[in-house]
């Protein structure tokens, strides 16, 4: 368990990144790009990945362009839902995603409906719903609830082309690698046109900031892995762990350390998404 201990607490450690990069005079993009020059260097020493796997299979390319794309628009949206919504309901967004991959299983990729995945898929909605309420409505239609949405929405949208990717018989290291790199590559060209623009000049802030962020984004997905392979008949415990724990987490770092009010009906979310992931776990 201790790399499932370590995997959420590097998730979180990157939505405290997210939240602390306004304050510390970050370019996001910068930072973002950055992220993926360090995340691929980890995953191509670390994992021994190579794109090549994926690139032969040509079922792959277009699930890997699109991941190339959501990647780093995903972390866009991230920094603005820390933010504008704050950690926990970020990161409640970001674990309840799942069920939107889950809905696309059985509705698209020949999966079935059982009457648990259907308790567990209300049980998020309605999670959600709670998570993301609150009373200043003024908040919300400046992206307080459209961000946490767009995680919701965008982390799904990642865990399907996952599945495509996995599917067409792409390696996961291999598809990562790919996939980051192609985050990579689209990245760069946006920072080196708005420094070319004048718009943002490349500062070492920025870059320092990404490469921190890198680590933590690519020491996330290694222990979740690694969880996985020391556990290898126990996928549930490590589903339910890393989910419930980054949930719990999240919550914990968000009020006590950055002072987020929760109204009862947020926390009564917070009970039923960890509800939501245990009734997932069980189907």
């Amino acid at each position: 368990m201790t790399y499932i201990l370590l995997a959420v607490a590097f998730s979180v450690t990157v939505s405290v990144l997210l939240k602390l990069a306004r304050r510390a005079n970050v370019d996001i993009v910068q930072a973002v790009a950055t992220n993926y020059v360090v995340a691929a260097a980890l995953a191509a020493l670390l994992l021994g990945a190579t794109p090549r796997a994926a690139i032969d299979a040509r079922a792959t390319w277009a699930p890997l362009v699109l991941l190339g794309v959501l990647l780093p628009a995903i972390f866009l949206v991230l920094a603005r839902s820390v933010r504008s919504a704050g950690i926990v309901r970020t990161d409640v967004a970001q674990r309840l995603s799942l069920f939107v991959s889950l809905f696309a299983a059985f509705a698209f990729l020949g999966d079935t409906l059982t009457g648990t995945k259907l308790v567990g898929i209300l049980l998020a909605l309605v999670a959600v719903a709670c998570v993301l309420w609150r009373k200043d409505r003024g908040t919300a239609a400046q992206g307080g609830l459209l961000a946490p949405l767009a995680v919701f929405a965008g982390f799904g949208a990642i865990d399907i082309s996952f599945k495509l990717v996995a599917q067409a018989g792409a390696p996961f290291a291999s598809a990562l690698l790919a996939s980051f790199l192609i985050a990579m590559v689209l990245c760069w060209i946006a920072v080196i046109v708005r420094a070319a623009m004048g718009t943002a000049p490349v500062a070492m802030r920025s870059i320092g900031f990404g490469a921190l962020l890198g680590v933590a984004n690519f020491a996330n997905i290694l222990f979740y892995v690694r969880g996985h392979q020391a556990l290898p008949d126990s996928p549930s415990l490590v589903f339910a762990a890393m989910n419930v724990g980054v949930v719990v987490l999240g919550a914990l770092v968000g009020a006590l350390g950055f002072r987020e009010k929760l109204s009862w009906l947020n926390w009564l979310g917070l009970a039923i998404a960890i509800a939501a992931i245990g009734v997932m776990t069980t189907a």
